[in-house]
C-alpha cells in the first residue's frame, strides 16, 4: 500500500509540472513567409538514433498542425532509426507555402569521431558563406555541442538530447548562453526516472554502467543519478564502459561486460543512454540480469522494454514534444531569437512495462503500475 501512494504521488507531482509554457509569448505562431522566400531548414546528427526521427516527424507534424505545412501523412520508415531517406523525402514531397527542408543541407557524423569535426566544419562554412540556411535542426549531443558555439550565427533548434545542460550545450535552464541556440530541457527528468524506480523497488544497490569521461556522464545523465542515489542513501555500483575511440562492435562488448559482472551485485539497475546500449546489443545486456532476477530501468525510450528492459518511461504519443518545437520555431521565424524562448518542457508520464520481462524475473506488477503505463509489452522483441 505505501509503494502504491508513493508512486500515485509522484505520478500526481509529474502531471503539475508538464504542462509547457512559454517564454516569449507575444511572438506569434502564425505563418509568413521570409520576405516572399521560403524558410530554408537543413539538418545535423551525431549518428543515427531512433528519437532522432521520431522528433523530426513530430516537429513536421506539429507545424502542419499550426498551417506552416500542408496536412499530408508522413510514410512509415524503413527502420526506425534512419533520418536520410526521411529528409530526402521531406525535401522532395512536402508541400508547403513557408517553409522547405533542403535537401543538400543534411549532415550526418555517424557517430564517426573522425568524422565529426570534419562534418562540423563543413556545415559551418556553408552557414557563414553561402548563407542560404535559416534554421538548423541539431539532433542530439554531438550536434548540440558542434552548434552552440559563436562559431556561426545561425538558429539552432537543438534536439533529443539526453542532458543539453550537462553536455554544455546551454549555458542553463533558463538562458542557452547564445542568442542563436536553443535547447529543450527538462532538468530533473532523469532524477524523477530514479525516484520512480526506487519508489517501485525499494533496491539498495543500484547499479549503473558509462564511460566515466565528460562525454560519458553527460550521455548518461550520470550526475542527476549520483544525485537521487546520494538523496535517497542508495548505494550506486559504477562499471567502467568506455566506448570513446571504440568501434561499435567494441562498445556494445563492453557494456555488455559490465551489467554481466554487475548482475551478482546489485538489486537493480537503470540502463543509461551509451553507445553500447543498442537494441540488438539486448541478449548479451539483458542476459545475466534476468538470469539474476535484476529489475532493469532504461533512460532510453520505450522501444528498449519492448527489446526486453523491464521499465521506462513512455513516450509513445511525440505530439507534446512535436508542438513543442513547432511553436518554437514558429516563434522564431515570427522574430524571436532563440535565446528568448523558454527552454524546459516536461513530457506528460507514462510508463512502459514489458510483461515478458516481468515473469522472467518473478516481478508480478502491482493494479497501479499497469494502470500508469502507456505502452504494455507482452513479449521480447530481438533486433536483427
Amino acid at each position: 500500500m505505501k509503494k502504491s501512494v508513493l508512486l500515485i504521488s509522484l505520478l500526481s507531482v509529474f502531471l503539475l509540472i508538464c504542462a509547457p509554457a512559454f517564454a516569449g509569448a507575444d511572438f506569434p505562431t502564425k505563418p509568413k513567409t521570409n520576405d516572399g522566400k521560403k524558410w530554408r531548414i537543413g539538418y545535423l546528427q551525431g549518428g543515427d538514433y531512433s528519437s532522432y526521427q521520431k522528433s523530426v516527424i513530430a516537429i513536421v507534424e506539429g507545424l502542419m498542425e499550426l498551417g506552416w505545412i500542408k496536412p499530408q501523412s508522413i510514410p512509415k520508415q524503413e527502420n526506425d532509426k534512419e533520418t536520410d531517406k526521411l529528409w530526402a523525402w521531406m525535401s522532395k514531397s512536402l508541400s508547403s507555402d513557408y517553409i522547405e527542408f533542403v535537401a543538400d543541407a543534411y549532415y550526418d557524423s555517424d557517430f564517426n569521431k573522425e568524422m565529426r569535426p570534419k562534418t562540423k566544419a563543413a556545415l559551418i562554412e556553408r552557414l557563414n558563406t553561402k548563407k542560404d540556411l535559416d534554421l538548423i535542426f541539431a539532433l542530439g549531443t554531438w550536434a548540440g555541442q558542434d552548434m552552440a558555439n559563436d562559431l556561426h550565427g545561425t538558429p539552432t533548434l537543438v534536439a533529443s538530447t539526453t542532458d543539453p545542460l550537462a553536455a554544455k550545450i546551454i549555458k542553463s535552464v533558463d538562458d542557452s548562453g547564445y542568442d542563436h541556440i536553443h535547447a529543450k530541457v527538462d532538468p530533473t527528468r532523469h532524477e524523477r526516472q530514479v525516484e520512480l524506480f526506487y519508489d517501485i523497488f525499494q533496491f539498495e544497490k543500484l547499479g549503473v554502467a558509462f564511460e566515466d569521461s565528460e562525454e560519458g556522464r553527460a550521455f548518461g545523465a550520470i550526475d542527476s543519478v549520483e544525485k537521487v542515489a546520494k538523496d535517497l542513501d542508495i548505494q550506486l555500483v559504477p562499471c567502467q564502459a568506455d566506448f570513446n575511440d571504440l568501434s561499435q562492435e567494441q562498445a556494445e562488448e563492453n557494456i555488455a561486460r559490465c551489467y554481466k559482472e554487475l548482475a551478482g551485485k546489485v538489486d537493480a539497475v537503470y540502463i543509461a543512454r551509451h553507445p553500447g546500449v543498442s537494441l540488438k546489443n539486448f541478449p548479451n545486456i539483458l542476459g545475466p540480469l534476468n538470469k539474476n532476477k535484476i529489475p532493469t530501468f532504461s533512460q532510453g525510450l520505450s522501444d528498449t522494454v519492448k527489446h526486453g528492459v523491464l521499465l521506462s518511461i513512455s513516450l509513445a504519443d511525440f505530439s507534446f514534444i512535436g508542438d513543442f518545437y513547432a511553436k518554437t520555431i514558429a516563434k522564431i521565424f515570427n522574430g524571436a531569437k532563440p535565446r528568448q524562448l523558454k527552454q524546459v518542457f516536461t513530457n506528460p508520464p507514462k510508463i512502459a512495462i514489458n510483461m515478458k520481462t516481468a515473469k522472467i524475473i518473478g516481478y508480478n506488477p502491482p493494479v497501479d503500475i499497469v494502470g500508469a503505463a502507456d505502452e504494455i509489452f507482452q513479449e521480447i522483441t530481438v533486433a536483427k
